[in-house]
């Protein structure tokens, strides 16, 4: 009931808590209504306050003038009836009056300009700096494009005083300006405090990444801009009172290739077409969304459906027209009462951008949204080496891809492509040449080039269909030879793709012994014959790996045998084509069998002796198996460095069937390993990149891939980024990942909101991951589950799901004990209790820590293995806090002097029967933490007791001790702590 002040007040405060968006704003309304009950100028000024705040953030920014229209009749009539604060705000939001009247086209300049002499005189007045007055005519110069330089220098001129906007978005003005001003490295240093964190507000950084994103893009920061837009638009998503930005992330997608990820993002943001009370914020959005949707059309896709408006179908088409007939009417509304064109030329500036990468970005998240357009990006693809020209003559042109097809040079596959074109054209008539050959033969090659194809997007059954149809076609050619070498190739074309396939050795040796009778009739051309060998050299090799880590000898033979046949014969017919990849075979061999050494040298012969014989679109793969020997040797400078060249060679020679993903997967992992993180971070992103456009085959390798990439980035701070890849990852489409894959990414998720201290999110995260594991065989995970869960849904505030994901932590525990984790949790929780309570929750917190003790006797009666120091240790020590927290100082010391002795024994013969080593790394961890004791007994000795003498003498001993166990940090603590006791 709100039917007292107090009642109203309640309320307000309990609204304030609540994010913004509708339900805060009805219900500030709401409240407003309320407070019109009572003649009390301090509740009725905070109801109004609260509304006006609701509007600001909620998209409804034109409304706050009336309501601040209000609040000012109030202070004129009763300025004493507010408070500090409330005094405090309504200078505070003149300033947003100011901008709420710009952004509204129907407002006259004139009433714009009175608003900020009427700023100006109340500051004035009240004796404020006029630095505010001059940024909003700034701001106004901008808007108009009027006198801006003049204007920028009035402002800045002056020094920030107590009613200047927060620091970091003043510093966004500033950038914004030398953005304008074509200066995008100074604009970046400008911002590079809000971007690193260090200045911040209600909505910054957020609104600085947008605004930084292309200026990154320009600079060719592109790892700063992913993570500008991962994490930006994390917090911008859905969010009313942050339109603009969200247009800015959307055309940032257009502009770098990711158009499948803009069309995600208008979808998740179609209500803010419905924004109504921010039209200069709406246009920002309509613009930023035009120019995605503009891209798009140029590219051919008119017909693809996309989001709009709610109430109607939209395709690109529709909805570009639809965009420019609005956008372009509110632009020309802000110029007729502005008396300039500043407001469309900007429009049109941003309309006027293209691409400006020559590849999409890879930003690491999934993109589920229009798969169609992967293979067919508004981007021109990179620049490759320049290719020859393809022969005019009909004939001409046939032999030359003939000659290609048999060195495997990447230009082959275009010349087939185009001459497919031309015979398939009406007027088309087979030329009479004998070099050419009969109609059939052409149809046999081309019918085999469409085979490739298939093949390489893992269509085996239409790749050997297409296979036999070649090898009829050239049966009916007279060539029995290129006939057999199809239908052989037709006996592999499963085998390591395809569950349950294997090797037809019968067909095999029938082709062999086939091939070797047409051979000596003459009737086979030698690079059919290898290609035959090659097929028998494959199987056997697949044969053997699947036979690992202990072949047959038979099978361990015939793969020597079918290899070096095939190797030998390559060098007597001098193929160094076909001879490399049969030393390709015995190398990939040899490492799979831990001979690496012997891999590695192999491979850099092949290498060698392609570039002798100038072959060197053949090096990619070579390169690639190169490297991942290195990795697999524990080379992983090397192996980066070969990754590099492989994909380098890939796109130069435009081997598009190059395994480009597993590939930078790879380089991925390498780079992690010489602790190249950005480096990890590229390749992780590009080649979960490169696994999207395989589509949904490939989804548990692109899930995968940004698991790993989600550890990276929050292995080195960046978890928002994290937690952005990791919820592309649980989208939709996740149901069909394996279980334990969605499991650990929806554990890692948790944990990186944790990490934002996203309590809530996180522990709704943990509640459905508990779930999920609940059943399974290994309770020791959904031990580990909930007792993470327990923790985060008391940050939450959420005690009573904390005490029942406990109990389901206890549950787990009795099945599938994990002492270490459980007594960590209960010692942990105490700690929140007592944060949480006080004083009144010490009996809770101790009897939290009685438990976590229980666990360690059980344990050592049982004979379970745990970490027996480390839980006595810690109970004692935070069994002191909870008693310092209850102000029992006494015992708290005495409990951290326990703690003391126990760390303090760690390493002695008769409690540690680990190596050496071992007993070493548990010497460091345990000084550390008995430091840490020795801190918190001189803080409760020397400030609660009133003891700093001794004190000092237990730091001074303290200190001594860290030092000869090597921690010169906690060291530097303790002296820290003892120079503030020695001063008292």
């Amino acid at each position: 009931m709100l039917d007292t002040p107090d009642a109203v007040m309640a309320a307000l405060r309990e609204n304030d808590a609540r994010p913004y968006g509708r339900t805060r704003t009805v219900t500030a309304e709401e409240l407003v209504d309320a407070a019109e009950q009572f003649e009390d100028t301090g509740v009725r000024s905070m109801a109004l306050l609260e509304l006006m705040e609701a509007y600001e953030y909620d998209g409804e920014r034109s409304k706050t003038p009336v309501v601040f229209a209000r609040v000012l009749k109030l202070w004129d009539a009763d300025p004493d009836g507010f408070g500090e604060w409330a005094r405090h705000q309504v200078f505070w939001r003149f300033k947003w009056v100011a901008v709420a009247l710009l952004d509204t086209p129907d407002v006259p300049l004139a009433a714009i300009r009175r608003w900020h002499t009427e700023l100006r005189d109340r500051y004035r007045a009240a004796g404020f700096d006029l630095q505010p007055y001059y940024a909003q005519r700034y701001h106004l110069a901008v808007h108009t494009g009027t006198d801006v330089q003049n204007a920028y220098e009035l402002w800045t001129a002056r020094p920030r005083s107590e009613l200047s906007d927060c620091h970091a978005c003043e510093t966004r003005a500033r950038a914004d300006h030398q953005v304008a001003a074509g200066d995008d490295a100074r604009a970046l240093e400008i911002l590079r405090p809000v971007l690193d964190g260090q200045s911040t507000c209600a909505e910054e950084p957020y609104r600085s990444q947008a605004a930084a994103l292309l200026p990154l893009l320009r600079e060719g920061r592109l790892d700063e801009a992913c993570s500008s837009h991962l994490t930006g638009y994390r917090f911008a998503r859905g969010r009313a009172g942050m339109v603009r930005p969200v247009g800015q992330h959307i055309e940032f997608c257009a502009l770098t290739g990711n158009e499948p990820r803009g069309l995600e993002l208008l979808a998740e943001n179609r209500d803010l077409f419905a924004v109504t009370g921010d039209p200069l914020g709406v246009l920002d959005f309509l613009t930023g969304v035009e120019v995605l949707i503009a891209a798009l059309a140029r590219a051919g896709h008119g017909s693809l459906a996309v989001s709009g408006p709610a109430g109607t179908a939209w395709t690109v088409d529709t909805l570009l027209v639809h965009l420019r007939t609005e956008a372009d009417a509110l632009a020309a509304r802000f110029d007729a009462r502005n008396g300039t064109d500043a407001v469309s030329a900007a429009r049109r500036a941003r309309l006027a951008a293209r691409p400006l990468l020559a590849e999409p970005l890879a930003l690491g998240v999934r993109a589920a949204a229009a798969p169609e357009l992967g293979a067919a990006p508004a981007v021109a693809p990179a620049a490759r080496r320049v290719v020859e020209p393809e022969p005019e003559d009909f004939t001409a042109l046939v032999l030359r891809a003939r000659e290609l097809e048999v060195l495997g040079h990447p230009d082959a596959d275009r010349l087939w492509k185009r001459i497919a074109e031309r015979a398939a054209a009406p007027d088309f008539v087979h030329p009479e040449d004998a070099e050419l050959g009969a109609p059939e033969r052409l149809s046999a090659e081309l019918a085999e080039q469409r085979a490739h194809d298939a093949l390489q997007r893992d269509d085996h059954a239409e790749g050997a269909a297409g296979l036999l149809e070649a090898a009829e076609l050239y049966e009916r050619a007279g060539l029995p030879g290129p006939a057999l070498m199809t239908r052989t190739r037709t006996l592999i074309v499963e085998l390591g793709d395809v569950e349950g396939a294997v090797v037809d050795w019968a067909g095999l040796d029938a082709a062999l012994a086939e091939a070797e009778a047409l051979r000596a009739e003459g009737r086979m051309l030698d690079d059919d014959y290898l290609i035959i060998l090659q097929s028998r050299a494959y199987a056997a090799h697949h044969d053997l790996v699947e036979a690992l880590p202990e072949p047959s000898e038979e099978t361990a033979g015939r793969f020597e045998a079918a290899v070096g046949g095939y190797h030998r014969t390559a060098v007597e017919l001098g193929s160094a084509r076909r001879a490399a990849t049969s030393r390709q075979y015995t190398a990939d061999a040899a490492a799979r069998q831990g001979r690496l050494a012997e891999a590695t040298a192999e491979l850099r012969e092949v290498l060698a002796q392609l570039e002798a014989a100038e072959l060197p679109w053949h090096t990619p793969r070579v390169l690639g198996l190169l490297g991942q020997v290195l990795l697999q040797q524990g080379e992983p400078g090397q192996a980066v460095e070969v990754f590099h060249r492989a994909l380098a060679e890939a796109v130069r020679w435009g081997e598009d069937a190059y395994p480009y993903a597993p590939t930078y997967m790879m380089l991925g992992h390498a780079c992690m390993r010489v602790e190249d993180y950005g480096g990890a971070i590229r390749a992780l992103s590009e080649a979960a990149a490169r696994y999207d456009r395989k589509g949904v085959e490939a989804v548990e390798e692109a899930a995968q891939v940004r698991i790993q990439l989600a550890d990276v980035l929050r292995g080195t701070g960046r978890a928002a980024d994290a937690v952005a890849v990791l919820e592309s990852v649980l989208d939709a489409s996740a149901a069909g990942l394996d279980v334990r894959m969605l499991a650990q990414a929806r554990l890692d998720l948790a944990r990186g909101l944790v990490d934002l201290e996203e309590y809530r999110d996180a522990a709704e995260e943990y509640l459905r991951l508990a779930d999920l594991v609940a059943d399974w065989e290994d309770q020791e995970t959904h031990t580990m589950v909930a007792c993470e869960a327990t923790l985060t849904l008391a940050r939450a505030d959420r005690w009573d799901a904390a005490e029942a994901a406990l109990g389901r932590a206890r549950q787990a525990h009795g099945k599938a004990p994990r002492v270490d984790q459980l007594a960590a949790t209960l010692r942990e929780l105490a700690q929140l209790t007592m944060r949480t309570r006080g004083a009144e929750g010490l009996d809770a917190a101790l009897a939290l820590l009685a438990e976590a003790d229980g666990l360690g006797e059980a344990a050592e009666q049982s004979g379970q293995e745990y970490d027996d120091w480390y839980l006595r240790g810690g109970s004692h020590y935070e069994r002191a806090r909870c008693l310092a927290i209850a102000d029992r100082h006494e015992e708290a010391l005495a409990e951290v002097e326990r703690a003391i002795a126990v760390y303090g024994r760690v390493g002695e013969p008769a409690e540690s029967p680990l190596s050496a080593e071992e007993t070493r790394s548990e010497s460091l961890r345990s000084e550390s933490l008995r430091a840490e004791a020795v801190r918190l007994a001189a803080l409760i000795e020397g400030g609660d007791l009133g003891r700093p003498r001794a004190a000092v003498d237990r730091l001074t001993a303290g200190i001594a001790r860290c030092e000869a166990a090597g921690l010169p940090e906690a060291a530097q603590v303790l002296a820290s702590l003892r120079e503030r006791f020695g001063s008292d």
